[in-house]
Formats: structure tokens, sequence, C-alpha cells
């Protein structure tokens, strides 16, 4: 498979945040109260399990990250809109995301709502950013659109036998395990570090940022 035109849209810089999904997700639901912060359709479905068994306080709960996933997407999207210059619009939402996560290790458990809100936040500005890989559309913070999209292609190469499709469905694949790799390594650190757990994916996005800063100095010196 051919390196990616953007780095963005690399298999590198996708590995990174999937994994950095994977941790985030499994650091919501294990260390603050079982709140997602990237499966919204949980929260949603949770929220409304609460709602009707009168459980308001509980409902609140899965209702807050799902507001602030959505603010997520909409700062992402405002940030692109701002046509900044020096760095690229993308790289401007990860670092506010590597912020964000890292202040989350100080929050208290006593303080979960907040701390699983701003994760959702982070969570919203990141799946909003970065949504193609190889010129294909995915998800770094959820699996369900890419094991659609990957038996999709899987299915294609069956039929048709072109080798495209293969290494497309292998590369969803790809992402789904490196996402699932993620939360394996949160529960491990969630372990160890507590609160604090959350600094690993913090450390997985400045590399990340980094990659995506260099990338981008190397496609200036060639112009």
């Amino acid at each position: 498979m051919k390196r990616a035109k953007q780095t963005s849209e690399s298999i590198e810089l996708g590995i990174l945040l999937a994994l950095s999904g994977g941790f985030m997700d499994a650091y919501s639901y294990l260390a603050r109260g079982q709140v997602f912060a990237n499966a919204q359709t949980g929260n949603m479905l949770l929220f409304g399990v609460n709602l009707a068994s009168g459980q308001f306080q509980h409902a609140l709960h899965y209702l807050c990250p799902v507001l602030a996933f959505g603010l997520g997407i909409f700062l992402a999207e405002f940030v692109h809109f701002q046509k900044i210059q020096k760095v690229h619009w993308r790289q401007v939402t990860l670092l506010i995301e590597i912020i964000i996560l890292f202040g989350i290790g100080y929050i208290s458990f006593e303080q979960n709502l907040l701390a699983n809100s701003l994760t959702s936040f982070a969570c919203g500005l990141q799946v909003q950013a970065f949504r193609k890989i190889h010129g294909k559309g995915y998800a770094t913070t959820m699996c369900i659109g890419n094991l659609r999209t990957g038996t999709h292609e899987m299915c294609n190469y069956l039929c048709t036998k072109k080798v495209q499709h293969l290494q497309s469905g292998l590369l969803y694949y790809l992402i789904i395990l490196t996402f699932i790799i993620g939360a394996i390594l949160g529960n491990f650190c969630i372990r160890i570090f507590s609160a604090k757990a959350i600094w690993i994916s913090v450390s997985l996005l400045i590399l990340a940022f980094i990659l995506m800063f260099v990338d981008r100095e190397k496609d200036e010196a060639f112009q």
C-alpha cells in the first residue's frame, strides 16, 4: 500500500489515534464510573434506561458526555474554518485534546461527571478532525463503522479478487485491533496509575502531534 498523501490519513497516525481512542474508552468506563467516552450510542441507551426508571442523577452522568462530545465536534469544525496558516488545523485540535486530557489526570474520582464530559469532549475533537485513512472514511474512537466498512471490503475482495479491497479490509481490521490493544493497555495502566493513567493517552497523542509536525516540515522542504 502506497504512503498516504497527507499525514492525517497515514496508517502510522491512525494507529496512534486508535490506541489513544481505545485507552480513553477503557479509562472512562473502568476508572470513571462506567461511562463511555467514545461510544455515545451506549451513553444514549443508558441515559434513556435511567430516565425511564426515574434515576435522574444517573441519567445526567450519561447525558453530559453526549452533549460534550457534540461540542467537541463543533469546536473542531470551528477551528477548521479559522484557516490557520502556520500550523495545520488538525494539529490545533490535537493540541487542545492533549491539554484537556492532561488536566483530567488531576480531577478526583468524586468529580467523574466533569472528567467524563471532558474526555468525551476530547473524543469529539478527535473523531471530527481525523476522519480518513488513505482516503477512506474511518474512526479512531469507535469501531462499528470500521467493522462495517472492513467487512464490506473483504466481501468485495472475495467477489472480485481485487487486491485493493483486501488491503483496505485488512487496514480497517488493523485499526479495530489497535483500538482493542489500547483498551487492554488502559486496563493495565489504570491499576497502576489510577486517575493519572490518562496521561498514557496524552503521550500517544503527543507522538501523533510530533509525527504530523515532522511530516509537515518535510513536505515544506520539498516544495
